[in-house]
């Protein structure tokens, strides 16, 4: 039994190594998203920062604030949702789809 539990833990050490490096690879990954047919893009990082957003000239319109402001909404929004899903997918991934035990 004692030979079990040191696997065990050898496994665990493991595996907490194997998503510390994956949480690293994700941090630097960019996820990007556009709205409005490409008018609006926005990246982000794995880590949920804000890199940069690019707008079409064309889309700045003084008449049409409003506009701008939720395409660069539905463009953030889309481009967190790819980051959120990069990391679900790794912890899965890591985990095996053990995501439901309590640890």
């Amino acid at each position: 039994m004692p030979g079990n539990m040191s696997n065990l833990m050898k496994q665990a050490q493991r595996m907490q190594r194997q998503m510390e490096e994956g949480q690293k690879e994700l941090e630097v990954q960019e996820f990007v998203a556009a709205a409005g047919g490409g008018a609006v893009e926005v990246a982000v990082n794995g880590k949920k920062e804000f890199l940069r957003v690019k707008l079409s000239e064309e889309v700045v319109d003084p008449e049409d604030i409003e506009m701008l402001q939720d395409l660069i909404v539905a463009a953030a929004n889309e481009a967190l949702r790819k980051a959120e899903e990069a990391n679900a997918q790794l912890m899965n991934r890591m985990t095996g789809g053990l995501g439901g035990l309590p640890f």
